[in-house]
């Protein structure tokens, strides 16, 4: 019986804060572009604090846990 929470939450966070994907901050001519599909190196320091910051929330304040078997 595995914990499989913290894959769940990881995976999807990753990909909703893929940056260009969904929005972008900060974009390249606005502080937020939406559906861009272009990154830049600041966006991606931008995303992985904010991944980092959600997952924390998530894993350890609220503990979200889904067991199978």
């Amino acid at each position: 019986m595995g914990d499989w929470g913290p894959v769940i939450i990881a995976v999807v966070l990753f990909v909703l804060l893929s940056p260009g994907l969904l929005f972008q901050i900060p974009g390249r001519h606005r502080v937020v572009e939406f559906g861009n599909m272009q990154t830049s190196g600041a966006s991606i320091v931008v995303h992985a604090v904010i991944f980092f910051g959600l997952v924390t929330v998530f894993l350890v304040v609220i503990g979200v846990h889904i067991y199978t078997g």
